[in-house]
């Protein structure tokens, strides 16, 4: 299991406002398709107090060729966080190993519900971890 992280390949993201969603700054990974190093990312997400009940805060990792165009990972299912018993959702941390075939570029994707509460105080961090 890798544990080493470096502070230029970390970003972090203030949750959007309910009913929204925002994009952390991209990664540039360094090489293109197919990867000879498999890449893993730790997502980490604070206790979300405020996430209403039932509503979701969804977090989709997505890659691109140029660094422009982005497009969910293949293969990677979304991380969902829901509230519950009036007390918002549990703090999450995940690492997922990412596919040989993952392009470049890459970055996250955070969704928020309508009438989900505020969760604008929370940020979302993401880091390679070598």
């Amino acid at each position: 299991m890798h544990s080493l992280k470096d502070a230029l390949l970390i970003r972090t993201l203030a949750l959007p406002a309910a009913g929204a969603a925002a994009n952390t700054d991209r990664i540039d990974l360094g090489q293109a398709p197919p990867n000879e190093f498999r890449f893993e990312v730790e997502l980490d997400l604070p206790a979300l107090p405020s996430l209403a009940d039932t509503k979701k805060a969804t977090i989709v990792l997505e890659d691109s060729a140029d660094g422009t165009t982005f497009a969910a990972i293949p293969g990677l299912a979304a991380l969902e966080v829901a509230g519950a018993g009036g007390t918002g959702a549990e703090a999450i941390n995940r690492r997922l190993r990412l596919p040989a075939d993952v392009r470049q570029y890459l970055r996250a994707n955070v969704t928020v519900e309508a009438a989900a509460g505020d969760n604008t105080a929370q940020s979302l961090t993401m880091a390679l971890v070598f």
